[in-house]
C-alpha cells in the first residue's frame, strides 16, 4: 500500500479526509473558545474583587 491509496481510501478519501477535518476543526475551535471565556471570567473577577483586601490580611 503506498501513500495515495492510503489518501484515496478505496474511494472514499473525500468523504473520510473531510470528516476527518471537521472534527478537528469542532474540537480546536471547542477548546479556543473555552479558553477564551475562561480568560474573560477571570478579567471579570479580577475587576469585582481585585480591590477588595485578601480575607486575613490587616
Amino acid at each position: 500500500m503506498n501513500l495515495m491509496e492510503f489518501i484515496d481510501m478505496g474511494g472514499y478519501g473525500a468523504y473520510v479526509w473531510s470528516s476527518v477535518g471537521l472534527a478537528l476543526t469542532v474540537l480546536i475551535l471547542n477548546v479556543v473558545t473555552a479558553r477564551r471565556a475562561v480568560k474573560v471570567e477571570l478579567e471579570r473577577l479580577k475587576r469585582r474583587y481585585g480591590n477588595e483586601p485578601t480575607q486575613g490580611a490587616s
